[in-house]
């Protein structure tokens, strides 16, 4: 697989950095971290493969990333967890908020749990969609109740109806909020009676607000990407492309650096416009890689693992992602750092350059 600035070889690290204190003018180091934060998505297994697996997520992978984490040096400040968490798929919501619960089990019994980074959980189209693929307000209903614990500040989003013409509240799915300088935008990519679209007006408004408000970076971080893994072309937000390029028209307006996105299970980076907003997918939490992956295309990966994005004093905005190899017997089996070890796979600068 062809990677920019690949370092396949190199160890799981994630270098620390600090403000230096110790000269008389205070002098701030430019490169040192201002704040990280990870994204992961697509953890679920096929439904063949959840006997015994109450969760219906990829166990493995999902302990070594949870523990790989936890053991950077410096940790990320966020964890956002970009979708697709459970199998899901269901019009059983007893069934839907057992799967979420279990989640919640492993997470709350990883060693991430026990740090300070902080989890930030989205839905995906598996957790709000029904059996028929359609997103319904019981499914909403049950992630906002389950999931509540790991909502970060979620309240400030659009409500039902308004310029968006909303079916249900949403103001807890796609809200906002400001952190150590940066502002973040949390989307829900299949709102209850428009699934694979977002609240666009809202989106542009809030973004707006931030930038003019002095806030240096931002971010978007919704499950469904806007731009699908090439192979795949007709999927995301691909399904209405006029509306997906208002949204992605105020992305660029508002200088954001990047949307991340899951639901294609594959790593792939891709900026639309030159000098603009990149789009990251980070579908490589575990659930099974997409059949058609194509070696010949740059800047994506067959491997399992997270990305992290570092905000610097500088005001230099980097991504790594890291990876593993996927265990030859099966895409659930043990996978060992020993057998597999984790390593930068893929580092660029998504600082924004208009």
């Amino acid at each position: 697989m062809r990677l920019l600035h690949l370092a396949a070889a190199s160890a799981l690290v994630f270098a620390s950095a600090a403000c230096s204190d110790n000269t008389p003018s205070q002098t701030v180091d430019p490169n040192a971290a201002v704040l990280s934060f990870a994204v992961i998505g697509c953890n679920r297994v096929d439904a063949k493969d959840t006997l015994g697996n109450a969760s219906t997520a990829n166990i493995e992978q999902l302990n070594r990333t949870f523990t790989e984490i936890a053991n950077m040096n410096p940790r990320p400040d966020l964890v956002f967890f970009a979708g697709d968490l459970v199998l899901g798929y269901t019009a059983d919501t007893v069934l839907l908020d057992k799967q979420l619960r279990e989640w919640r089990k492993l997470y709350e019994q990883s060693a991430l749990a026990a740090t300070t980074t902080e989890l930030v959980a989205l839905p995906g189209n598996h957790e709000v969609q029904n059996n028929v693929k359609i997103a319904y307000d019981a499914g909403e209903r049950t992630w906002l109740r389950v999931m509540a614990p790991y909502i970060k500040r979620g309240g400030n989003g659009p409500k039902a109806g308004g310029a968006d013409k909303l079916t249900t509240d949403q103001s807890a799915l796609t809200y906002s909020f400001t952190f150590k300088g940066s502002h973040f935008v949390t989307v829900d990519t299949d709102p209850v009676g428009n699934d694979w679209h977002v609240p666009t007006n809202w989106i542009n408004s809030d973004l707006s607000a931030a930038r003019a408000s002095g806030v240096a970076h931002s971010f978007v971080i919704g499950h469904k990407p806007a731009y699908p893994y090439p192979t795949v072309p007709l999927d995301g937000l691909t399904f209405d492309l006029t509306a997906r390029d208002a949204y992605w028209a105020a992305l660029n307006a508002n200088h954001v650096e990047a949307m991340y996105s899951a639901h294609n299970h594959v790593y792939y980076r891709v900026q639309p416009a030159v000098g603009k907003t990149w789009q990251v997918i980070a579908g490589n939490g575990g659930s099974k890689l997409e059949a058609k992956i194509d070696s010949s295309i740059p800047s994506s990966g067959s491997y399992y693992g997270f990305t992290v994005t570092t905000v610097t004093n500088g005001g230099a905005v980097f991504v790594k992602s890291y990876g593993r190899d996927i265990p030859a017997a099966s895409y659930t089996a043990a996978s060992t750092a020993a057998q597999f070890p984790t390593s930068v796979r893929d580092s660029f600068d998504i600082a924004w350059r208009p």
